[in-house]
């Protein structure tokens, strides 16, 4: 009896070894091609028995696998298959790049609408006096250049064009001078007489400049507008 159990025990041994040894003989491991070229991966494929078959596409966007190289198969790397099995492959592009938008002779709100719908940042905001007479608040000058290919939210820093200052001089001193004599002297050099406010002041002759704003001394420019007070008639000795 026990004989008869031995018996069948190698039996089955022998008979299972030989059914995995014909199982086995069609199948293989799938090797490791991500990284590898077009053609070494080809290559490595047909020694393991298997055909490669490029996806179809253009390829999906690597930060580490550089353009043109495997960046996906499918199955993966050591699944079992049967030898003539085909391995799918996705070549990468490489990283994704953007193209630099021009925006030069933008104001700050169109060159913020323009970065914001390539994806790019806004860097940092700079401002100076324009060479050329841009529009203040224009951009001028902008890193990285137009038509530069950069990562997917780089920076772009902008200088913007500054108002240019207007030319300042120094407010004279008015008081007691006539005001007929220094209307048509400010006038005549573009500057703007404001608020003129005529008051009684005795002992003062008519047309007398009495008070004056800006101040002697303070800094002035044709824009900004003077301030007079100037005696009447009525105050007239």
């Amino acid at each position: 009896m026990a004989y008869t159990l031995l018996v069948f025990v190698i039996f089955a041994l022998a008979a299972y070894t030989s059914f995995s040894v014909f199982v086995r003989s069609g199948a293989t491991t799938v090797p490791s091609v991500e990284g590898m070229s077009q053609t070494d991966a080809a290559n490595v494929l047909a020694d393991q028995g298997l055909a490669l078959r490029i996806a179809e596409g253009r390829g999906r966007y690597d930060d580490k696998v550089p353009a043109d190289l495997v960046a996906r198969q499918s199955p993966d790397a050591k699944s079992f298959v049967k030898r003539g099995s085909t391995v799918n492959v996705v070549l990468s592009r490489g990283p994704r790049r953007v193209t630099v938008p021009d925006l030069r002779a933008k104001t700050l709100p169109l060159a913020q609408a323009g970065l914001s719908g390539t994806g790019l940042a806004l860097g940092r905001i700079l401002e100076a006096l324009a060479p050329h007479r841009e529009a203040p608040g224009s951009v001028i000058e902008q890193d990285p250049d137009p038509n530069a290919s950069v990562p997917p939210a780089t920076g772009v820093d902008l200088l913007l064009a500054m108002a240019a200052p207007g030319e300042r001089y120094v407010m004279p001193d008015l008081v007691y001078r006539h005001y007929d004599q220094v209307r048509p002297t400010f006038e005549a050099r573009g500057f703007k007489l404001g608020s003129i406010k005529f008051e009684r002041y005795e002992g003062v002759a008519a047309g007398v400049i009495l008070r004056q704003f800006p101040l002697p001394g303070h800094p002035v420019s044709r824009e900004d507008a003077i301030s007079l007070v100037v005696a009447t008639a009525d105050g007239a000795p």
